[in-house]
């Protein structure tokens, strides 16, 4: 990723969170318990016409790696 990717990046980061001030600090207790193999994520979001869409992802031995390789999950929460 080149600097000026990662800055603007940084920026979109800053703004999520002041958008979602509780969202750090949930990936921070995620982090904190270990996300592991086997944990599941559920994810659910509603439409504005109150729509519900729904999924859950098992996670594996590789998505690990992969958060891991993007500076740990508990790297977002920061």
């Amino acid at each position: 990723m080149d600097f000026g990717s990662m800055m603007k990046f940084v920026g979109a980061w800053n703004s999520f969170k002041t958008n979602h001030p509780k969202f750090p600090a949930f990936c921070k207790a995620v982090a904190d318990k270990g996300l592991k193999e086997d944990s599941v994520i559920e994810i659910i979001v509603t439409t504005p016409e109150n729509e519900r869409i729904e999924t859950s992802l098992k996670i594996k031995a590789s998505d690990l790696e992969l958060l891991q390789s993007l500076g740990g999950f508990g790297g977002f929460g920061q």
